[in-house]
């Protein structure tokens, strides 16, 4: 599946990652299969850093530090019982971080109240709402990106709909 907001460039071509030609050099080090994860995941997750970070470049160096991070531990999520739901973790918990920095103090505690259970909750709910209505990506896409299983994604989405939507 392929997402219809980031045309897919390759890795290591796109416009907006000022690192990418650093990139293929760290890459060809990488296991194949932390590639072909990449490749999968990059043009959603850069899809969704762009609606937190709407400076490209900006969006573009917050995934790639994901992904770093990512590639640090990426044996031990490959260990996992659900590695896609492991990366996205550490997208959100990178894009978390970067809002923090961003926004100040207000931000940081914001960040830290996030790890409560009902914080968690509240932003796996946003941030399938942002996937579906702001990023356009049909619930088996979701499902992939966040590892998690379609009927559950679904159920979360109407949930978040019927319950949130006011706040929209």
């Amino acid at each position: 599946m392929t997402d219809r907001h980031v045309p897919s460039t390759g890795l290591g071509s796109s416009e907006d990652d000022p690192a990418a030609g650093e990139d293929l050099t760290e890459l060809s080090a990488m296991p194949l299969d932390f590639t072909a994860f990449r490749e999968l995941h990059h043009p959603r997750y850069l899809s969704y850093a762009r609606v937190w970070f709407h400076e490209p470049a900006q969006a573009a160096a917050i995934v790639e530090l994901a992904f770093r991070a990512l590639a640090g531990v990426w044996r031990e999520v490959l260990g996992t019982p659900n590695p896609a739901a492991a990366a996205w973790q550490i997208l959100r918990t990178t894009v978390a971080e970067q809002i923090a920095h961003r926004d100040g103090p207000d931000g940081q505690a914001s960040a830290r109240e996030w790890n409560l259970p009902e914080q968690r909750r509240a932003a796996l709910d946003e941030d399938l709402a942002i996937l579906h209505y702001v990023v356009g990506l049909a619930t088996p896409e979701i499902a992939d990106v966040v590892g998690g299983d379609s009927a559950s994604i679904a159920s979360q989405l109407r949930h978040a709909f019927r319950h949130e939507a006011a706040d929209w």
